[in-house]
Protein backbone atom coordinates (compact mmCIF):
# COMPACT_ATOMS: atom_id res chain seq x y z
CA UNK A 1 0.00 0.00 0.00
CA UNK A 2 1.52 3.23 -1.43
CA UNK A 3 1.71 5.95 2.27
CA UNK A 4 0.37 8.33 -1.04
CA UNK A 5 -2.79 6.24 -1.38
CA UNK A 6 -3.45 5.49 2.54
CA UNK A 7 -6.81 4.71 2.82
CA UNK A 8 -8.02 5.37 -0.23
CA UNK A 9 -7.01 2.62 -2.60
CA UNK A 10 -9.06 0.21 -0.46
CA UNK A 11 -11.72 0.39 -2.91
CA UNK A 12 -12.09 1.37 -7.07
CA UNK A 13 -15.02 3.22 -6.00
CA UNK A 14 -13.02 6.07 -3.52
CA UNK A 15 -11.60 9.06 -4.89
CA UNK A 16 -8.17 10.58 -3.99
CA UNK A 17 -8.24 13.79 -2.58
CA UNK A 18 -6.07 15.06 -5.91
CA UNK A 19 -9.03 12.90 -7.81
CA UNK A 20 -6.99 9.61 -7.99
CA UNK A 21 -7.97 5.99 -8.24
CA UNK A 22 -5.52 4.08 -7.25
CA UNK A 23 -6.76 0.66 -7.51
CA UNK A 24 -7.12 1.87 -11.64
CA UNK A 25 -3.76 2.56 -11.24
CA UNK A 26 -2.43 -0.76 -9.29
CA UNK A 27 -3.60 -2.67 -12.11
CA UNK A 28 -1.90 -0.49 -14.95
CA UNK A 29 1.20 -1.07 -12.49
CA UNK A 30 0.26 -5.31 -13.04
CA UNK A 31 -0.18 -5.15 -16.79
CA UNK A 32 3.38 -2.69 -16.58
CA UNK A 33 5.20 -5.71 -14.78
CA UNK A 34 3.81 -7.99 -17.47
CA UNK A 35 5.71 -9.41 -20.73
CA UNK A 36 6.09 -7.09 -24.21
CA UNK A 37 2.73 -7.06 -26.51
CA UNK A 38 2.75 -5.18 -29.51
CA UNK A 39 0.38 -4.82 -32.56
CA UNK A 40 0.65 -2.79 -35.54
CA UNK A 41 -1.37 -1.89 -38.97
CA UNK A 42 0.05 -1.65 -42.20
CA UNK A 43 -1.76 -1.29 -45.75
CA UNK A 44 -3.68 -4.71 -45.83
CA UNK A 45 -3.21 -5.68 -42.74
CA UNK A 46 -2.64 -6.55 -38.78
CA UNK A 47 0.49 -8.11 -37.35
CA UNK A 48 0.50 -8.63 -33.49
CA UNK A 49 3.81 -9.74 -31.22
CA UNK A 50 3.86 -11.18 -28.05
CA UNK A 51 7.01 -11.43 -25.75
CA UNK A 52 5.81 -14.69 -23.35
CA UNK A 53 8.05 -15.52 -20.66
CA UNK A 54 9.77 -18.70 -20.02
CA UNK A 55 9.56 -18.69 -16.45
CA UNK A 56 10.44 -22.35 -15.90
CA UNK A 57 12.28 -25.17 -18.11
CA UNK A 58 9.39 -27.51 -17.42
CA UNK A 59 6.63 -25.55 -18.97
CA UNK A 60 5.88 -26.68 -22.03
CA UNK A 61 6.44 -25.20 -25.58
CA UNK A 62 3.42 -23.47 -26.81
CA UNK A 63 1.10 -22.88 -23.56
CA UNK A 64 -0.26 -20.22 -21.95
CA UNK A 65 -0.73 -18.75 -25.22
CA UNK A 66 -1.17 -14.40 -24.91
CA UNK A 67 -2.49 -14.21 -28.16
CA UNK A 68 -6.87 -15.45 -28.88
CA UNK A 69 -8.68 -15.76 -31.54
CA UNK A 70 -12.22 -13.87 -30.50
CA UNK A 71 -13.98 -14.16 -34.18
CA UNK A 72 -12.77 -15.36 -37.40
CA UNK A 73 -11.68 -11.64 -38.24
CA UNK A 74 -10.40 -10.73 -35.13
CA UNK A 75 -7.53 -11.54 -33.26
CA UNK A 76 -6.46 -10.17 -29.31
CA UNK A 77 -3.20 -9.73 -27.64
CA UNK A 78 -2.52 -9.35 -24.16
CA UNK A 79 -0.25 -8.29 -21.42
CA UNK A 80 -1.19 -8.66 -17.54
CA UNK A 81 -2.61 -11.08 -15.72
CA UNK A 82 -3.12 -14.46 -17.81
CA UNK A 83 -6.65 -15.44 -15.84
CA UNK A 84 -7.92 -11.72 -16.38
CA UNK A 85 -7.26 -11.54 -20.11
CA UNK A 86 -8.73 -14.86 -20.92
CA UNK A 87 -11.77 -13.89 -18.68
CA UNK A 88 -11.68 -10.52 -21.45
CA UNK A 89 -11.61 -12.98 -24.36
CA UNK A 90 -14.40 -15.14 -23.40
CA UNK A 91 -16.85 -11.56 -22.89
CA UNK A 92 -15.02 -10.37 -26.40
CA UNK A 93 -16.10 -13.70 -28.26
CA UNK A 94 -19.32 -13.82 -26.64
CA UNK A 95 -19.88 -9.58 -27.89
CA UNK A 96 -18.91 -11.14 -31.40
CA UNK A 97 -21.54 -14.43 -31.30
CA UNK A 98 -24.20 -12.08 -29.98
CA UNK A 99 -23.85 -9.46 -32.88
CA UNK A 100 -23.54 -11.85 -35.53
CA UNK A 101 -27.08 -13.82 -34.15
CA UNK A 102 -28.63 -10.33 -34.12
CA UNK A 103 -27.24 -8.86 -37.49
CA UNK A 104 -26.52 -11.35 -39.61
CA UNK A 105 -22.69 -10.20 -40.05
CA UNK A 106 -19.49 -9.87 -38.44
CA UNK A 107 -18.70 -7.14 -35.43
CA UNK A 108 -17.27 -4.09 -36.41
CA UNK A 109 -14.12 -3.98 -34.13
CA UNK A 110 -14.85 -0.37 -33.13
CA UNK A 111 -18.62 -1.84 -31.95
CA UNK A 112 -16.49 -4.41 -30.54
CA UNK A 113 -13.89 -2.21 -28.37
CA UNK A 114 -16.13 0.05 -26.90
CA UNK A 115 -18.53 -2.89 -26.00
CA UNK A 116 -15.45 -4.72 -24.20
CA UNK A 117 -14.47 -1.64 -23.27
CA UNK A 118 -17.80 -0.60 -21.24
CA UNK A 119 -17.62 -4.12 -19.34
CA UNK A 120 -13.63 -3.20 -18.36
CA UNK A 121 -15.23 0.25 -16.87
CA UNK A 122 -17.82 -1.49 -15.24
CA UNK A 123 -15.24 -2.99 -12.81
CA UNK A 124 -13.99 -0.12 -11.65
CA UNK A 125 -17.04 1.58 -10.25
CA UNK A 126 -18.02 -0.47 -7.25
CA UNK A 127 -16.13 -1.77 -3.90
CA UNK A 128 -17.54 -5.24 -4.72
CA UNK A 129 -15.28 -6.08 -7.13
CA UNK A 130 -11.73 -5.55 -8.56
CA UNK A 131 -10.33 -3.90 -12.10
CA UNK A 132 -9.05 -6.14 -14.79
CA UNK A 133 -5.14 -6.55 -14.89
CA UNK A 134 -4.88 -6.44 -18.34
CA UNK A 135 -4.64 -4.45 -20.86
CA UNK A 136 -5.09 -5.87 -24.77
CA UNK A 137 -4.92 -5.12 -28.31
CA UNK A 138 -7.77 -5.81 -31.03
CA UNK A 139 -7.09 -6.11 -34.85
CA UNK A 140 -9.39 -7.01 -37.55
CA UNK A 141 -9.88 -6.55 -41.25
CA UNK A 142 -11.98 -6.66 -43.70
CA UNK A 143 -12.57 -5.27 -47.52
CA UNK A 144 -14.91 -2.53 -46.67
CA UNK A 145 -12.81 -1.24 -43.63
CA UNK A 146 -9.65 -2.11 -44.07
CA UNK A 147 -7.73 -2.86 -41.54
CA UNK A 148 -8.69 -1.50 -37.50
CA UNK A 149 -6.69 -1.76 -34.27
CA UNK A 150 -8.22 -0.62 -30.83
CA UNK A 151 -6.51 -1.00 -27.19
CA UNK A 152 -8.64 -0.97 -24.24
CA UNK A 153 -6.48 -0.51 -20.58
CA UNK A 154 -7.83 -1.62 -17.06
CA UNK A 155 -9.30 1.84 -16.97
CA UNK A 156 -12.03 1.18 -19.05
CA UNK A 157 -10.82 3.49 -22.28
CA UNK A 158 -10.44 2.49 -25.92
CA UNK A 159 -8.26 4.20 -28.38
CA UNK A 160 -7.77 3.16 -32.42
CA UNK A 161 -4.03 3.00 -33.41
CA UNK A 162 -1.66 2.45 -36.43
CA UNK A 163 0.56 0.91 -33.74
CA UNK A 164 0.59 0.27 -29.78
CA UNK A 165 2.48 -1.67 -27.14
CA UNK A 166 1.54 -2.66 -23.73
CA UNK A 167 3.66 -4.51 -21.38
CA UNK A 168 6.80 -3.67 -19.51
CA UNK A 169 8.89 -2.38 -22.34
CA UNK A 170 5.96 -0.69 -23.55
CA UNK A 171 7.67 2.46 -24.13
CA UNK A 172 10.87 1.26 -25.98
CA UNK A 173 8.35 -0.42 -28.16
CA UNK A 174 6.87 2.46 -29.14
CA UNK A 175 9.89 3.73 -29.53
CA UNK A 176 10.81 1.69 -32.53
CA UNK A 177 7.08 1.14 -33.76
CA UNK A 178 7.53 5.21 -34.59
CA UNK A 179 10.39 4.30 -37.13
CA UNK A 180 8.38 2.29 -39.03
CA UNK A 181 6.63 3.25 -42.45
CA UNK A 182 3.66 1.55 -41.50
CA UNK A 183 1.63 3.14 -44.05
CA UNK A 184 3.15 1.79 -46.76
CA UNK A 185 4.36 -1.71 -45.36
CA UNK A 186 2.20 -4.96 -46.18
CA UNK A 187 1.73 -7.85 -43.74
CA UNK A 188 4.64 -10.37 -44.87
CA UNK A 189 7.43 -7.20 -44.28
CA UNK A 190 5.65 -5.82 -41.36
CA UNK A 191 6.18 -9.57 -39.72
CA UNK A 192 9.89 -9.22 -39.51
CA UNK A 193 9.64 -5.83 -37.78
CA UNK A 194 7.44 -6.72 -35.24
CA UNK A 195 9.84 -9.83 -34.37
CA UNK A 196 12.33 -7.40 -34.38
CA UNK A 197 10.87 -5.39 -31.93
CA UNK A 198 10.15 -8.17 -29.45
CA UNK A 199 13.68 -9.02 -29.38
CA UNK A 200 15.18 -5.45 -29.52
CA UNK A 201 13.21 -4.53 -26.24
CA UNK A 202 13.92 -7.76 -24.35
CA UNK A 203 15.44 -7.53 -21.57
CA UNK A 204 18.46 -10.22 -21.46
CA UNK A 205 19.35 -9.80 -17.91
CA UNK A 206 15.96 -9.80 -15.98
CA UNK A 207 14.51 -12.45 -18.02
CA UNK A 208 16.44 -14.93 -19.88
CA UNK A 209 14.03 -17.15 -22.08
CA UNK A 210 10.89 -16.19 -23.82
CA UNK A 211 8.82 -17.80 -26.91
CA UNK A 212 8.03 -15.25 -30.00
CA UNK A 213 4.20 -15.54 -30.48
CA UNK A 214 3.31 -13.92 -34.05
CA UNK A 215 -0.27 -13.65 -35.47
CA UNK A 216 -1.74 -11.87 -38.33
CA UNK A 217 -5.13 -10.98 -40.02
CA UNK A 218 -5.37 -9.04 -43.72
CA UNK A 219 -5.61 -9.94 -47.49
CA UNK A 220 -2.65 -12.49 -46.84
CA UNK A 221 -5.27 -14.39 -44.58
CA UNK A 222 -8.46 -13.62 -46.66
CA UNK A 223 -9.53 -11.90 -43.91
CA UNK A 224 -8.78 -14.12 -41.07
CA UNK A 225 -7.14 -14.34 -37.62
CA UNK A 226 -4.13 -16.86 -38.11
CA UNK A 227 -0.85 -17.48 -36.43
CA UNK A 228 2.14 -16.82 -38.93
CA UNK A 229 2.83 -19.95 -40.69
CA UNK A 230 6.38 -21.48 -39.23
CA UNK A 231 7.93 -20.82 -41.87
CA UNK A 232 7.49 -17.16 -42.11
CA UNK A 233 7.79 -17.08 -38.35
CA UNK A 234 11.23 -18.86 -38.21
CA UNK A 235 12.21 -16.39 -41.18
CA UNK A 236 11.08 -13.69 -38.55
CA UNK A 237 13.05 -14.78 -35.86
CA UNK A 238 16.37 -14.99 -37.81
CA UNK A 239 15.89 -11.78 -38.78
CA UNK A 240 15.42 -10.63 -35.47
CA UNK A 241 18.34 -12.45 -33.71
CA UNK A 242 20.87 -10.23 -36.36
CA UNK A 243 19.00 -7.07 -35.70
CA UNK A 244 19.87 -7.58 -31.98
CA UNK A 245 23.06 -8.25 -32.55
CA UNK A 246 24.02 -5.05 -35.14
CA UNK A 247 22.21 -3.52 -32.40
CA UNK A 248 24.43 -4.46 -29.61
CA UNK A 249 27.44 -3.59 -31.72
CA UNK A 250 26.28 -0.41 -31.76
CA UNK A 251 25.67 0.23 -28.81
CA UNK A 252 29.26 -0.94 -27.88
CA UNK A 253 30.50 1.35 -30.24
CA UNK A 254 30.26 -0.11 -33.59
CA UNK A 255 28.04 2.06 -35.05
CA UNK A 256 30.59 4.06 -37.17
CA UNK A 257 31.71 1.05 -38.89
CA UNK A 258 28.27 -0.25 -39.56
CA UNK A 259 27.45 3.13 -40.84
CA UNK A 260 30.08 3.31 -43.55
CA UNK A 261 29.79 -0.08 -44.40
CA UNK A 262 26.03 -0.15 -45.14
CA UNK A 263 25.30 -3.01 -43.44
CA UNK A 264 22.25 -4.65 -42.45
CA UNK A 265 20.23 -7.55 -41.29
CA UNK A 266 19.40 -8.47 -44.53
CA UNK A 267 22.69 -7.88 -45.69
CA UNK A 268 24.15 -9.69 -42.67
CA UNK A 269 21.85 -12.95 -43.15
CA UNK A 270 22.80 -13.11 -47.41
CA UNK A 271 26.37 -12.74 -46.79
CA UNK A 272 26.91 -14.73 -43.86
CA UNK A 273 24.49 -17.47 -43.88
CA UNK A 274 26.85 -20.38 -42.56
CA UNK A 275 27.95 -18.16 -39.77
CA UNK A 276 24.52 -17.53 -38.62
CA UNK A 277 23.71 -21.47 -38.82
CA UNK A 278 26.19 -22.18 -36.81
CA UNK A 279 24.96 -19.44 -34.02
CA UNK A 280 21.43 -19.26 -34.47
CA UNK A 281 20.43 -17.98 -31.05
CA UNK A 282 24.00 -17.08 -29.26
CA UNK A 283 24.92 -14.31 -31.53
CA UNK A 284 24.38 -11.20 -29.61
CA UNK A 285 26.03 -12.73 -26.53
CA UNK A 286 29.01 -13.52 -28.69
CA UNK A 287 29.26 -10.22 -30.22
Amino acid sequence: MSSIGTGYDLSASTFSPDGRVFQVEYAMKAVENSSTAIGIRCKDGIVFGVEKLVLSKLYEEGSNKRIFNIDRHVGMAVAGLLADARSLAEVAREEASNFRVNYGHDIPLKHLSDRVAMYVHAYTLYSAVRPFGCSFILGSYDKDDGPQLYMVDPSGISYGYWGCAIGKAKQAAKTEIEKLQMKEMTCRELVKEVAKIIYIVHDEVKDKAFELELSWVGEVTNGRHELVPKDVREEAEKYAKVSRAVACVSSVGGAASLTLLRISADEIMNRFPVLFSMFPIAVPEVI
